[in-house]
């Protein structure tokens, strides 16, 4: 799969762009870590069950992205930001999870 097919762009480092409204990202870090989901309204922590396989996220118009594999970074990061469809960037910080600083937006308007 090319990056014209999916959801999301990688930019930089720790940069992922939510491109498609259709699909919410589900974004997973590590085993310990919340599973986070980007929707057209923003990032939140993601609280349903994860699909088991790609065809059930896509019959509920989901797409997993999994931080740690070798298309997206190759690595878990304690730190991610979101470009999501709302205009908004939002930091996701790892090491505050459990705090109101977990997930906050860090630019109102990035374009």
């Amino acid at each position: 799969m090319n990056n014209y097919e999916k959801p999301f762009l990688v930019s930089g480092r720790n940069t992922l762009i939510h491109k498609q409204k259709k699909v919410d990202l589900v974004i997973v870090n590590d085993t310990n870590d919340p599973v986070v989901v980007a929707t057209r309204h923003g990032v939140k922590i993601f609280n349903e069950e994860l699909p088991a396989n790609k065809a059930e996220a896509k019959s509920r118009y989901l797409e997993l992205v999994d931080i740690s594999s070798s298309d997206v970074f190759s690595e878990c990061k304690t730190l991610l930001f979101v470009q999501a469809l709302n205009n908004k960037e939002y930091k996701v910080d790892y090491s505050k999870v459990g705090t109101d600083l977990f997930i906050r937006i860090h630019q109102e308007n990035y374009i």
